[in-house]
């Protein structure tokens, strides 16, 4: 099944660019985004299954943990970066995205957004959210940050980085009605300021 962030990701990638997908998993989106348009892409994974899933696409894949950092990777050798439904699992948050705007000439970032109604409110109820956008249960999720919209643009400001666009769904529509509160996914198109 396509995740909703990939068509709105692929909306911000030109196509004949360099593309580098961190934690691209078993390549969906990669593959996804060259039936879209003609695109140059790499994909970076740590897990050994998506690594082999993605050599039997034929993409182009690094293994390599992203909290090491991209020093594989010079100063702007892409045209965009895109980190979809990772950031929440990196533990330097701060390094990964200085690494990921210093890479690309823009990055895309999304995530779960935990500020949804539905995930304040189990919070209020004393348990734990789980939904589309949070599928796992405290105990077993890859997950060790849970953040917000407005978490997101407090430290993109504080690191320096220019919000270029954004863009918050839930259910695969975008929200522009108190998207912190509305939407599930948020979507970030970045860069240096």
């Amino acid at each position: 099944m396509m995740r909703a962030d990939f068509i709105a990701i692929a909306k911000w990638i030109a196509p004949a660019s360099q593309v580098l997908d961190l934690g691209c998993g078993d390549g969906s989106f990669i593959e996804f985004l060259g039936q879209q348009k003609p695109v140059h892409a790499y994909g970076v994974e740590i897990d050994d299954a998506r690594v082999l899933a993605c050599v039997q696409k034929d993409i182009n894949v690094i293994q390599q943990n992203l909290e090491g950092g991209l020093a594989l990777f010079g100063d702007q050798s892409f045209d965009t970066v895109v980190l979809s439904q990772t950031l929440q699992t990196i533990h330097q948050t701060e390094k990964i995205l200085r690494e990921v705007v210093r890479v690309g000439k823009e990055s895309i970032i999304s995530f779960p957004n935990f500020g949804h109604w539905s995930h304040r409110l189990a919070v209020a109820f004393g348990h734990m959210p789980v939904s589309k956008s949070l599928p796992y249960q405290w105990y077993n999720t890859p997950n060790v940050r849970v953040l917000t919209v407005a978490d997101f643009e407090k430290l993109a400001s504080s690191l320096g980085l220019k919000v270029i666009d954004q863009c918050i769904l839930h259910e695969g529509r975008e929200v522009t009605l108190l998207p912190n509160l509305f939407g599930s996914l948020a979507l970030f198109r970045i860069r240096r300021a």
